[in-house]
C-alpha cells in the first residue's frame, strides 16, 4: 500500500462535499460572512435555483487586497482571535466556505475595506486563483458564484428541481433575517423580489413581531404570545402561537441560539411537552424563540454546516423553554386563534356556482285551500316549525356585565350543541361539549395535584364485562385507578365491578368509560407506569363527564359555562387540541352582507 499526499485542489473538493451540499449552503455561508462583517444591509440574488448564479452583497467592513488573498485559502479566518474553540461569538469560524466554493464553481469576490482607497477583486475558477486586482466598489463586499458544481458534475445529478432549490435558498435567507432583525434583507429570484424586510431598531419588539409576520404569516402576528424568561445565565425571548394556530409539520418552528438558526431535537421535545394536551395529534404549533447562552456553555463545532449545537446544561435549557412556554400559554387564558373566524368567513364568502342559471329560484309552496292570505302570512314557514334550539334571543335576559365579558352573553342554543353568545362587537359560537370537556379535565388535574380525585360511591355496583386480558390489566392497576376516583375489583371471569366513580363526572356512561380506560391501561401495561400517562387518562374520563352534544341548556347554564371558560386556562381548546369556540367580528359579518 502506497500512501500519497492529496493535492490541495482535491482536498478542497472533498471538503466542499461537507460544507457545500446545495446552492442554499452557499447562500448560508456567504450571508453569515456578511453578518460577521457587521453588515447593516444584505442583498441576495439567485438564478436557476442558484445553480447558474448567486450574488451576495453587503455594506460590512470589507477586506483589503492582502486579506482578500487569504480569504480563499483553507482554514484562514478573521473570526478566531485565539485558539479557543469554546468561546465562539461569530457565525463562521472554520475558514472553509470560500475555498470550498471556489473549488467547485467560478467564484468572484470584490471587496472595499474600511480605510482603503480602492476596492480589490479576486477570482477562483475550480481552485485556480487569479488576482487580486483593483476594482471599483463601494465599501463592503460582493461575492458572485457562477456555474455551481461545474467542476464536480456528479454532484449536479443529485440536485433537486429549480423550484425546490430556490425554496431552500428562500428558507435559509428567511431564517437568517429572523435571527438578525437589526439587518435589512432582500432576496431576488430571477427578476422577482421574493423577500424584502427593513431593519428593526433595537428594543422594538413590535417591529420584530412584524418581521416575523412577514415570514410566518399575518395569522402569527395576530395570534402569537410574547415569551420571556431568564434563568442561570440563560435568556429566552420570542413569540409562540396559540394552540389553535398550528400546522401539519414543524416547518414553522424556529429556534435561534445566540443569533444562529439551529435545528435541535431537544427543542422539538420541549415544545411538545409545553403544549401537551392543548395540541391536536399530528399538529405542531408555530413559534420563533431566541435563546441567549454564554458561548462557553454551547458547542457550535458539531458539524461543518453549523446547524446543530450541543448544550453543556441540556436539561436546564429544556426546563427554561418548557417553563416559559407554559407560563405564556397560562397567561393567555381562554384565548383562541382569530384565524378560526377568518377561515369561517373565507368559506362562507365562497360563491355557490349554479349550472345554467344566473339566479337561484326557490319553489313556492302550494297555498292551502281553506287558508286566507292573512292566515297564510302568519303560518310558520316550512322547515322552521320545530327549531332544534331556542333561538328566541329576546326571551333570555342579558346582564350588562355578561355582554362586556370576553365570551359575551348567551343568546341562544342551536342544534342542542352550539351556544351562540353576543359581545359588544362580535358573535361567539361555542361547542358546549368541547368547552365543558376542558373544564372537567382541568378540575381533575387540579384534584390529582392536591392528592386525589373526590369519589362517589355507587348505590349499586356497575358490572362491566370485558375481554379477559383487559379485565386483568384493570384489576392489576386498581390501586392507581383509585387515585383517579375509579374504584373497581375483579368480578369473575372477564368482568369487573365498579364501586366508586369520580364525583366530578356526575351521571356518566360508566361502561363506556371503563372500556376506554381498559384500552389506555393495556397500552401502558408492559411499558411505563400509568402515572406517566396521567393526562391521557384524565382526558378520557373528562370526555365522559362533560356536557354532551345534544343536551339542551338553560340560559343560566350557558352563561355559567361561558364565565367558567373565561376563568379556566387553556379553555380555548378541548383535551384533543380542537378549538372550543369561534369568534366572528360584527364588522366582518356586515361585510359578508355588503353592509360595509
Amino acid at each position: 500500500m502506497v500512501i500519497r499526499q492529496l493535492p490541495p485542489t482535491l482536498i478542497n473538493r472533498i471538503a466542499a462535499g461537507e460544507v457545500i451540499e446545495r446552492p442554499a449552503s452557499v447562500v448560508k455561508e456567504l450571508v453569515e460572512n456578511a453578518l460577521d462583517a457587521g453588515a447593516e444591509t444584505v442583498d441576495v440574488i439567485s438564478r436557476d435555483g442558484g445553480l447558474s448564479y448567486i450574488q451576495v452583497s453587503d455594506d460590512g467592513c470589507g477586506m483589503r487586497a492582502d486579506d482578500l488573498v487569504l480569504s480563499v485559502e483553507r482554514h484562514a479566518t478573521s473570526k478566531l482571535c485565539s485558539d479557543d474553540l469554546s468561546n465562539i461569538g461569530t457565525l463562521g469560524f472554520r475558514g472553509e466556505a470560500l475555498p470550498s466554493i471556489g473549488s467547485v464553481a467560478r467564484l468572484s469576490i470584490r471587496s472595499h475595506g474600511q480605510g482603503s482607497d480602492e476596492g480589490s477583486e479576486i477570482l477562483v475558477d475550480a481552485g485556480r486563483i487569479t488576482g487580486p486586482r483593483p476594482a471599483a466598489l463601494n465599501p463592503g463586499t460582493r461575492v458572485e458564484v457562477r456555474d455551481l458544481f461545474y467542476a464536480t458534475p456528479a454532484r449536479l445529478k443529485f440536485m433537486k428541481s429549480e423550484r425546490a432549490e430556490q425554496g431552500a435558498i428562500s428558507d435559509v435567507v428567511k431564517r437568517l433575517a429572523m435571527a438578525h432583525p437589526g439587518v435589512a434583507f432582500s432576496l431576488t429570484s430571477g427578476e422577482r423580489t421574493v423577500l424584502r424586510v427593513p431593519a428593526v431598531l433595537p428594543g422594538d419588539s413590535e417591529g420584530v413581531l412584524a418581521r416575523l409576520g412577514r415570514i410566518m404569516g399575518e395569522d402569527f402576528m395576530r395570534d402569537s404570545l410574547a415569551v420571556s424568561a431568564e434563568r442561570n445565565g440563560l435568556r429566552l425571548h420570542g413569540f409562540a402561537g396559540l394552540p389553535t394556530l398550528n400546522r401539519a409539520n414543524q416547518m414553522m418552528q424556529f429556534l435561534f441560539v445566540n443569533a444562529r438558526p439551529v435545528r435541535d431535537k431537544l427543542f422539538g421535545g420541549a415544545v411538545r411537552a409545553a403544549y401537551g394536551d392543548m395540541m391536536p395529534r399530528g399538529r405542531f404549533p408555530m413559534l420563533a424563540l431566541f435563546l441567549e447562552v454564554p458561548p462557553q456553555d454551547v458547542d457550535v463545532n458539531v458539524h461543518p454546516a453549523k446547524a446543530e449545537v450541543r448544550f453543556r446544561d441540556a436539561g436546564g435549557v429544556r426546563a427554561l423553554i418548557v417553563g416559559a412556554l407554559r407560563e405564556a400559554l397560562e397567561d393567555a387564558g381562554h384565548a383562541a386563534s382569530s384565524a378560526l373566524g377568518s377561515s369561517a368567513f373565507a368559506h362562507a364568502a365562497t360563491p355557490v356556482r349554479n349550472s345554467g342559471t344566473s339566479a337561484r329560484v326557490f319553489p313556492r309552496p302550494a297555498p292551502q285551500a281553506a287558508m286566507g292570505l292573512a292566515e297564510a302570512a302568519q303560518a310558520p314557514l316550512e322547515g322552521f316549525s320545530a327549531p332544534s334550539g331556542d333561538t328566541r334571543a329576546s326571551d333570555i335576559e342579558v346582564e350588562p356585565d355578561h355582554e362586556a365579558s370576553p365570551l359575551g352573553a348567551a343568546r341562544a342554543q342551536l342544534h342542542d350543541t352550539y351556544i351562540i353568545s353576543q359581545t359588544g362587537d362580535s358573535v361567539v359560537i361555542v361547542d358546549q361539549h368541547a368547552a365543558h370537556e376542558r373544564l372537567v379535565y382541568e378540575k381533575m388535574k387540579a384534584a390529582l395535584g392536591n392528592g386525589g380525585v373526590a369519589r362517589q360511591m355507587l348505590l349499586i355496583p356497575e358490572i362491566v364485562e370485558l375481554d379477559e386480558t383487559v379485565a386483568d390489566a384493570l384489576s392489576a392497576r386498581a390501586e392507581e385507578l383509585a387515585q383517579f376516583g375509579v374504584v373497581l375489583e375483579r368480578f369473575g371471569e372477564g368482568a369487573v365491578a365498579v364501586r366508586e366513580m369520580p364525583a366530578l363526572l356526575g351521571d356518566t356512561d360508566i361502561r363506556g368509560l371503563i372500556r376506554d380506560l381498559g384500552d389506555e391501561v393495556r397500552q401502558t401495561d408492559t411499558a411505563a407506569s400509568l402515572q406517566e400517562r396521567l393526562h391521557e387518562v384524565c382526558a378520557t374520563m373528562a370526555c365522559y363527564g362533560s356536557v354532551r352534544a345534544g343536551r339542551r341548556l338553560k340560559a343560566d347554564e350557558m352563561n355559567a359555562l361561558l364565565r367558567e371558560m373565561e376563568e379556566t386556562p387553556r379553555s380555548g381548546q378541548c383535551n384533543h387540541g380542537r378549538p372550543t369556540f369561534v369568534e366572528l367580528k360584527l364588522a366582518d359579518i356586515e361585510k359578508l352582507f355588503s353592509r360595509r
